[in-house]
């Protein structure tokens, strides 16, 4: 693709999805609107513009991560990420009747792709490439200290608590944990962008030879980033909630988890396409950084922003896990903690997490 046309592309298409998704909304063709053959039609239409939508607003994240520097970029397209991921959980949670588990089926799902899925590529593809890969081992057992933090406050605790039915915090329970979460999460990020920096980044000069090299101004880049970034949220809100309906129309078993697993699926593409990237450009620890970070935010700012939503509208919200997925979620942040120990790195390594991610995905259709 020329250089030209990729511009042409990177401009036109975050244009291309908000267009996309205020003509739906104007013209009355929503998800719970018109006929069920028009909605088809528009469902598709908005997955094929917002799946190549996420691609460019993945290039303006990276051109805007490149100079601002790390673990700032970083930092840039986990929030993006996880202001996608509330926007459509909530909108979701107000659609049509009450879905109290969706929140959680969505972040268990974001923790697994994230801890399992893009941990494990970006270490059997970066260990296949370059044999052994360095990590820093303050940075990765922060990540994984406060990860096992949050997902045991709002995944599993809910299931023991006995004020309320099992699974599920009261109002003061769900409020103080949420509030904690944010401390907890604001304080790492802290430590990360100011306190303890040098825990998070590479001793080594990064070669950003092989990155994506910008081809606007940072300014153009952030301002296509939040256009983009909101064409994908409006868009997603359709697609998924078209999924949603669809899935109850005929019945499907474990809907909510594979519509949980499909937002996390979708928010989670630029991040685990950048993950990779890093990875096989032997910047693992810029790799780990996206992949663990995305797993924090979305436990520290989801939780809260659904909890808010839940108490504002009074709609439940179920977070305790059930057994099977609390103890799978238990073996990977396990495999993550054995696999961060060490300064060094190995495809082995990755095909560990691969196997475990595996294993996810089938139960969610074989449970």
């Amino acid at each position: 693709m020329t250089g030209f046309a990729r511009s042409a592309i990177s401009y036109a298409m975050p244009l291309a999805a908000l267009a996309m998704a205020v003509a739906v909304r104007a013209s009355g063709l929503s998800v719970d609107e018109g006929s069920q053959s028009v909605r088809i039609l528009v469902g598709a239409l908005s997955s094929a513009i917002m799946f190549i939508t996420i691609f460019v607003v993945l290039d303006h994240a990276e051109a805007v991560a490149l100079r601002v520097g790390e673990p700032y970029g970083t930092l840039v397209l986990t929030f993006a990420v996880t202001a996608i991921e509330v926007s459509i959980i909530v909108s979701m949670m107000l659609h049509g009747e009450n879905n109290p588990t969706l929140a959680r089926e969505s972040v268990f799902s974001t923790v697994m792709i994230a801890s399992t899925g893009v941990v494990g590529m970006c270490l059997t593809l970066g260990g296949w490439r370059h044999r052994k890969q360095a990590i820093v081992r303050q940075g990765t057992s922060a990540y994984l200290a406060v990860l096992v933090a949050l997902t045991v406050m709002t995944l599993i605790l809910p299931t023991y608590t006995r004020t309320t039915d099992p699974g599920t915090f009261s109002a003061a329970q769900l409020g103080f944990v949420s509030v904690l979460s944010v401390l907890l999460y604001a304080s790492f990020v802290f430590a990360q962008t100011f306190r303890h920096r040098d825990d998070f980044v590479e001793g080594e000069a990064l070669d950003v030879s092989m990155r994506t090299a910008p081809h606007e101004s940072i300014s153009a880049s952030a301002l296509l980033l939040v256009i983009g970034l909101i064409g994908i949220v409006m868009l997603a809100e359709q697609v998924a909630a078209s999924v949603e309906d669809a899935l109850v129309a005929y019945q499907v078993a474990q809907a909510d988890s594979i519509v949980g697993a499909m937002i996390a699926g979708l928010v989670l593409m630029p991040e685990a396409i950048s993950a990779v990237r890093a990875s096989l450009n032997n910047e693992l620890q810029r790799g780990l950084n996206v992949a663990m970070g995305s797993a924090c935010a979305t436990i520290g700012l989801t939780i809260p922003a659904v909890a808010a939503a839940s108490l504002l509208t009074g709609r439940g919200l179920t977070l305790g896990l059930p057994e099977a997925d609390a103890v799978l979620l238990v073996l990977a942040l396990f495999i993550c903690g054995v696999s961060f120990s060490n300064e060094r790195t190995t495809f082995l390594t990755g095909m560990v997490h691969a196997v475990v991610f595996f294993t996810y995905v089938f139960l969610i259709f074989v449970p």
